[in-house]
């Protein structure tokens, strides 16, 4: 098992690790769209948080060697069902395998974000 770490994305503002690297499978965890050069939560509304979380994830995927290309499962959690077109119009950009998903819609996020994504991907 590998912790896989960048500081292309944010620093984790818990216990946890960016993302972990086992058995050629990176678990990559849930990135809000914190600004890493700043530390600040990106300004505007769920499309431009969609476009720094997408950002961020690349980060940490690019440090574990891997690109969306490899991404098998995405979990991505909204703060506001209204968010969904638009959400979607950004991920699609990034996502353009499109992987499998899970969206749900969560009473709130952390620090007060409207987006949140995690992901799974494989090497090979």
């Amino acid at each position: 098992m590998k912790k896989i770490y960048t500081a292309s994305a944010p620093e984790p503002i818990g216990p946890y690790s960016q993302a972990i690297l086992k058995d050629r499978l990176l678990f990559c965890s849930g990135q809000i769209p914190i600004d890493p050069a700043t530390g600040q939560i990106t300004a505007g509304g769920v499309a431009e948080q969609t476009d720094t979380v997408c950002r961020n994830l690349k980060a940490v995927l690019e440090a574990a060697g891997l690109t969306f290309d490899n991404v098998v499962k995405t979990t991505c959690f909204l703060a506001e069902p209204d968010d969904f077109a638009e959400f979607n119009k950004v991920y699609s950009g990034y996502f353009v395998s499109c992987p499998a998903r899970s969206c749900v819609f969560v009473k709130a996020l952390p620090k007060g974000v409207l987006v949140e994504v995690e992901l799974i991907a494989a090497a090979g």
